[in-house]
């Protein structure tokens, strides 16, 4: 039984993958994966447009808060110009850290920079490979097809198509039919013939049968006689002996 069920499971293995085969059009594989590596150019431009907005986003903030800085400058000019030096003190402590917020924004731009230009590089290169793989997908497609049409007009000329061998099964089955039919009916005339095959459709019993034989018989050599008297050759009919004496 293990054995049996391995080879049930390779003849199904080997079925799927012929099966598989059939099913798969190259075309339409290269053209989903033409597809697919366009989505994959989107994500990447997407990613850049991402960073991008992010990093005009760190410019605006950095632009406002330059200005604070400056502001709170201003102010402590004016604080310590008033005498007012504990408010130009707390001025001062406010730009203090409003600049190493600046910092910090700064270095974030930086780093998305660095992302928005490797980005870039990298869809220039993903760009480039789906437009040589697009020039190849044509070539491919365009070979395949010449090869597939080459192959159905071989097959069509040649009737080694499935077609074409379904077709020629069908007619040796037809012909096999035939011969045997036509075997049936000559061996039934050869019994019905010899008498072995006794004949149900006709009405009488075998010893009507047997008389009926003998009565034509009987007949036919009348017949031949007559024939023979007429024709000059051999003896008369009884009947015409009878007569003449």
């Amino acid at each position: 039984m293990p054995g049996l069920m391995a080879r049930l499971s390779l003849i199904f293995k080997a079925k799927f993958s012929k099966a598989l085969d059939r099913a798969e059009n190259p075309n339409e594989t290269l053209d989903y994966s033409y597809e697919e590596q366009l989505r994959q150019l989107q994500n990447v431009k997407r990613g850049i447009a991402d960073v991008t907005t992010a990093k005009k986003r760190l410019e605006m903030q950095y632009a406002s808060m330059q200005q604070q800085v400056d502001k709170l400058d201003g102010q402590a000019r004016q604080a310590l110009q008033a005498g007012h030096e504990d408010l130009a003190r707390e001025a001062l402590a406010r730009k203090t850290a409003v600049q190493s917020q600046l910092q910090t924004i700064m270095e974030q731009g930086q780093q998305l920079e660095a992302q928005q230009q490797k980005l870039v590089e990298g869809e220039k290169t993903l760009a480039a490979k789906i437009e040589a793989f697009r020039s190849q997908k044509e070539v491919i497609k365009a070979q395949y097809s010449a090869a597939e049409a080459q192959v159905r007009i071989g097959e069509a000329a040649t009737g080694i198509g499935e077609h074409m061998a379904d077709v020629g099964m069908a007619v040796q089955r037809a012909k096999d039919k035939t011969d045997q039919m036509q075997a049936r009916a000559s061996a039934i005339d050869e019994l019905t013939a010899a008498g072995s095959l006794e004949d149900f459709t006709s009405s009488g019993d075998d010893i009507d049968r047997q008389l009926a034989q003998i009565s034509q018989g009987g007949q036919v050599d009348d017949e031949l006689a007559k024939m023979k008297a007429e024709l000059g050759k051999g003896d008369a009919p009884k009947e015409i002996e009878g007569e003449k004496a």
